[in-house]
């Protein structure tokens, strides 16, 4: 996202019905500490591949409840049933490679998880790096992974500069570890 993201933000109303403000303004760029809002993150930006970031927002109570709150370990154990599950699910994506990398992905996860502890402690790990040198390391451990969503899932969680203007109020530095 860009400067016009978060001019488009701003000149929302406060009390807008469009998510795009409180996510901007709460969310965007902000440091992740918790491994299942990571997943969140991760399956959400995989979800817009192709969509806007609006449809995803608005759809995001239905992501969380169909995918078992972003839960790691439930989601990871989803078999055939919870697919048909989600494939009939309209109030999310219904796109069976995009359910079938959530899954997959949730069970990477979970290796990372006993290799390092926690999703965050890999992520920290593999901090900083280039942008590409990110896209590559997430295509070796992750599904349906591309330059944008890779991008925008380290751009919104902190790890990668970008998420904000700095004329932005919102507008922060990516944490060093």
């Amino acid at each position: 996202m860009s400067q016009a993201y978060c001019d488009f933000c701003a000149a929302l109303p406060a009390n807008t019905p469009n998510p795009n403000k409180a996510y901007h303004d709460t969310e965007y760029g902000v440091p992740v500490q918790d491994d299942n809002r990571l997943f969140e993150r991760l399956v959400l930006e995989i979800n817009q591949a192709g969509l806007s970031w609006t449809t995803i927002l608005n759809k995001r109570p239905a992501f969380q409840a169909a995918y078992a709150q972003f839960n790691i370990a439930a989601v990871a154990a989803f078999g055939e049933a919870d697919i048909a599950r989600l494939l009939a699910n309209a109030g999310i994506i219904r796109n069976r490679r995009k359910i079938q990398a959530a899954i997959h992905n949730a069970q990477q996860i979970q290796r990372l998880q006993q290799q390092y502890g926690s999703f965050k402690n890999w992520l920290d790990a593999h901090h900083p790096r280039s942008k590409e040198a990110w896209v590559r390391l997430f295509k070796q451990q992750f599904k349906f992974m591309g330059n944008e969503i890779v991008s925008e899932f380290l751009m919104s969680t902190g790890y990668l500069a970008g998420a904000h203007e700095k004329s932005c109020p919102q507008y922060r530095q990516p944490e060093k570890t």
